[in-house]
């Protein structure tokens, strides 16, 4: 399997579309031509995990944190991320990095996190917009059906955990073509002619876009394809930033405040006053999630779970919520497994083996 193929299941399972602006995800150091002959899973690349790479024979990295984030001037070894690109080029270590946007999928990092915590109906706590579209086509009734099953095979109509959804109305539509079209009804120059049609309406993602209108010009019989794209504004329910789910059971404060200090261990946990109520609904985001906490407390959510709080922003809370700040290496340390998962998923058949290193750059005296 090559390096490209790599990048487009993982891609496929978190499109680079739903990155934040600020990110930088992607093949960052490499050749997509590259047979892969290991895969190396980490959290952070640094260094020692190049190292790492290098002595077990991988020469794939796959991590979760870009080590590129803005522009490199000069590849004179002045800094960690100059030394990191240096070594993995002398070495063909390519570096590849799924960040934001898999930390805005339905089923990423944030769900990674609420299912160690057990929680069930779980749902995006800030759902985005802004990358849905409608498309509309207007299709000669006898070939409605072949269109629309084109543009479900490409991904369209997928609304929540509903599949094949579409909307249709019928109408005439008219044209009249010229001497040098070809018409798939009537004659080049002829008269006016006036066909009954059906206006077809489906929802697709941002990231299909493209894929979509491909599948839409290659099924439909006209030469000349009427449609439009209407961006929507409607919430996205797949995509956004953390998550809100319920604990099975209620517990204390306390014994969870210790479940937090189990499950990832967390050496400490920074929090808020305790309110002496039970927990039962959880709003968390992996690493920094402080921008979220309103959206935690309008979900009416017991305890908010991130990470890289800062003094001022704990007094946000009013009393309102519990804020819990675990660490920001804490919150996102398996989304390891969720590589894992997607390669065993694929079958691959070269290595893929866990970084053995902690790259958790705090530590606690």
């Amino acid at each position: 399997m090559k390096i490209a193929e790599v990048i487009s299941l993982f891609e496929g399972f978190a499109p680079r579309a739903y990155q934040e602006s600020y990110d930088n995800s992607g093949l960052q150091v490499g050749n997509p031509d590259d047979e892969v002959r290991g895969a190396l899973l980490t959290l952070d690349i640094t260094e020692a995990v190049v190292d790492e790479a290098i002595a077990k024979g991988c020469n794939l990295i796959i991590a979760h944190h870009p080590v590129i984030f803005s522009g490199i001037k000069s590849l004179s070894g002045q800094n960690y991320v100059q030394r990191i690109v240096q070594k993995a080029i002398k070495n063909d270590v390519n570096l590849f990095a799924v960040h934001t946007n898999l930390d805005n999928m339905r089923n990423g990092v944030n769900e990674k996190i609420a299912s160690k915590l057990g929680l069930i109906n779980t749902r995006i706590l800030a759902p985005t917009t802004g990358n849905l579209y409608k498309l509309q086509t207007y299709v000669p009734v006898a070939q409605s059906d072949m269109v629309r099953d084109a543009l479900f095979a490409a991904g369209a109509g997928e609304i929540g955990k509903y599949s094949e959804c579409s909307f249709s109305a019928s109408g005439y539509g008219t044209f009249k073509g010229d001497e040098d079209t070809k018409p798939f009804i009537g004659t080049p120059g002829g008269e006016r002619e006036m066909v009954e049609e059906r206006k077809l309406e489906v929802v697709v993602p941002a990231h299909l876009k493209n894929k979509v209108h491909s599948a839409m010009l290659s099924a439909h019989p006209y030469e000349e394809v009427a449609h439009e794209w209407i961006l929507m504004q409607n919430a996205n329910p797949e995509i956004g930033a953390g998550v809100v789910g319920e604990l099975e059971n209620p517990v204390s404060e306390i014994e969870f405040l210790n479940l937090l200090k189990t499950k990832f261990k967390a050496e400490i946990v920074r929090h808020t006053a305790l309110s002496g109520a039970p927990v039962r609904k959880v709003a968390l985001c992996g690493g920094s999630g402080s921008f979220l906490l309103n959206n935690a407390i309008n979900a009416q959510a017991d305890i908010f779970i991130s990470a890289d709080f800062k003094y001022h922003q704990f007094f946000d809370a009013g009393g309102k919520i519990v804020i819990a700040d675990i660490g920001h290496y804490e919150t996102e340390q398996f989304t390891v497994e969720i590589f894992d998962a997607i390669l065993k998923k694929k079958n691959v058949t070269f290595a893929v083996l866990f970084s053995t290193l902690d790259t958790n750059p705090i530590k606690y005296f």
